[in-house]
């Protein structure tokens, strides 16, 4: 079956992401009900470098992305007859690993006839407020304009959601992004691999006022973390290693306090002067839970609904590129099956 824009509310996407380092399968009815989603991590490969490495990375993409599909179909219980859709990430991400879910993307394509749609991995985490569970409502709702937080290992954005499928970035970060400042520090104090919920979990007994960080100024809505990153390494040079567990914590969680106020900072600040109806929360990042809770209260302040996805659809996934394949087709209909993996693809639409 095909899917002639708009689709329906009972149309079923597949959606294929593998931006980075998970491999990832969803099965999407409507506009966000999930039907099942599947992930292979891939945490115990770099675990040992202590980070990603791209080319580990997409090899195992390549390995197990058929399971993981057929995976995903048996547990929604439909088959590639019954999909009315196919969605994949083209971008931003890693090429290598891009370019394995996009080719096996166009590959089902072209043996079913369904369409496909190329979907900009920012937007999917801008949709991930947008799911829900069969039963369930989701936590965003369609309120424009509606300002999103996007903050991962890769970004830190504010982005603007005017009127559906159009954007603008109104806030990012100049050097680092947040997740990969909370990565280095886990690294800096021996926390281990993955380093943004190590440090969250090290900073749990910690004292977030124990050591003064800078919270950088840059500014308007626009992030900066590598000065915090330089001050981080000067402490521990001027003061050495933690002699104790309870140092190592205290360390932590005023590490983390400083990324989430800079974080809070710049989208209150944005907020207020966009005059916004909702704020969304994603990314990585967003599973957070200080900056969570930060988050919430935030939007309480303001007098606004605040959402965010549930822990489980905060990192990578392919049931938000779903989502947002689902409506990009809906506004301007399939691409074509000649369309390139980028590594930087901003949201502009």
């Amino acid at each position: 079956m095909t899917c002639a824009p708009p689709c329906n509310s009972a149309s079923l996407t597949l959606g294929l992401e593998t931006s980075c380092d998970e491999t990832s399968a969803a099965v999407l009815r409507g506009r966000g009900e999930i039907r099942s989603l599947v992930t292979a991590a891939q945490d115990h490969l770099h675990q040992v470098f202590g980070g990603v490495v791209p080319e580990v990375a997409s090899r195992r993409h390549l390995e197990v992305i058929t399971r993981v599909v057929q995976d995903a179909l048996d547990a929604a219980g439909v088959g590639f007859n019954d999909l009315d859709l196919i969605a994949v990430t083209q971008g931003p991400g890693l090429v290598g690993s891009l370019l394995v879910g996009v080719s096996v993307a166009k590959g089902y394509s072209l043996a079913t006839g369904l369409p496909l749609s190329a979907v900009n991995h920012l937007e999917g985490h801008l949709m991930s407020a947008f799911l829900h569970y069969p039963g369930e409502e989701p936590p965003a709702q369609d309120l424009y304009p509606t300002l999103g937080l996007i903050a991962s290992g890769g970004h830190s954005d504010l982005v603007l959601m005017q009127v559906p499928g159009k954007y603008r970035t109104v806030g990012q970060t100049r050097d680092d992004a947040a997740g990969e400042a909370l990565d280095k520090a886990a690294r800096l104090l021996g926390l281990g691999f993955p380093g943004g919920p190590a440090l969250e979990k090290a900073a749990q007994s910690g004292d977030p006022g124990a050591v003064d960080f800078p919270r950088p100024e840059t500014g308007h809505f626009d992030f900066s973390f590598s000065g915090l990153k330089t001050a981080l390494v000067r402490h521990l040079q001027e003061h050495g290693e933690p002699r104790s567990e309870a140092e190592r914590a205290d360390l932590a969680a005023s590490y983390q306090q400083a990324v989430v106020d800079c974080l809070i900072r710049g989208l209150r600040r944005a907020a207020r002067n966009y005059r916004v109806r909702q704020l969304v929360l994603g990314g990585g990042v967003s599973a957070n839970q200080v900056l969570r809770s930060y988050f919430t209260q935030l939007a309480a302040d303001l007098g606004l609904p605040g959402a965010c996805p549930p822990l489980s659809l905060c990192t990578d996934n392919a049931a938000m590129i779903a989502a947002a394949g689902y409506r990009q087709v809906s506004r301007r209909g399939p691409d074509s099956l000649d369309f390139d993996v980028f590594s930087v693809l901003p949201l502009t639409l």
